[in-house]
């Protein structure tokens, strides 16, 4: 079956709102974005899309890298050591900065069950449990995450050819089932720390992230 058959109909978004914002992270990177909202998005959350660098014409401009980012209140906020999604967010920003492209920050806490429901599962990692076991537990899936949105928001901003920042081989999958051309998957960096490696090496066996560990 080829991919345009597999291809789930989504219907259009609309840029709603587009606002310049000085960003800086805690290590002092400092950035720019233009920061849009939109209109018609599948779920009704809040999502943004941040264009960093010279995204618009950048040499690469019809085939952006782009990286769907989960929000992640504690790693992204907080400086949690237990996921690596703060480092994540902070390497993308630089790399599609340099490159041109767009961060699409979406509102999908847990894998899209939630900040009350991801500390549950992380009371229940504390009593042994994996980060897949410990959302089954609480009688959620594995990872409740639905790109769609995230295509309408590529597509409202005429970006139908992405090169896709990330290690997650099912943001690839969706992307494409809704109308996206993933011409490249690029994977982050490995970010490693004592608290979270059982965290990555799960993610690596379970879901195929792309993820050099050592012991793999």
């Amino acid at each position: 079956m080829t991919e345009a058959m597999d291809c789930k109909v989504i219907r259009p978004a609309t840029i709603r709102t587009r606002v310049t914002v000085p960003m800086r992270f805690a290590d002092g990177y400092a950035t720019t974005a233009q920061v849009f909202t939109f209109d018609g998005l599948a779920d009704g959350k809040e999502h943004l899309a941040l264009g960093l660098g010279d995204w618009e014409h950048a040499v690469d401009a019809d085939v952006p890298l782009v990286r769907p980012h989960s929000e992640c209140l504690t790693g992204d906020v907080l400086g949690s050591q237990r996921c690596d999604c703060g480092p994540q967010l902070r390497e993308a920003a630089e790399r599609i900065t340099g490159a041109g492209g767009l961060l699409l920050y979406l509102r999908q806490e847990g894998r899209g069950i939630g900040l009350y429901a991801k500390l549950d599962a992380y009371a229940l990692q504390e009593a042994g449990l994996d980060t897949y076991e410990a959302n089954r537990a609480l009688g959620r899936g594995d990872d409740e995450r639905d790109y769609a949105a995230a295509a309408q928001m590529l597509l409202a901003l005429g970006a139908e050819k992405i090169r896709l920042l990330s290690n997650n081989p099912d943001k690839a999958g969706q992307l494409r089932a809704y109308g996206i051309e993933v011409k490249e998957r690029i994977p982050t960096g490995v970010h490693l720390s004592p608290a979270n490696h059982r965290y990555l090496a799960t993610k690596a066996t379970h879901t195929a992230h792309t993820l050099d560990l050592p012991g793999l």
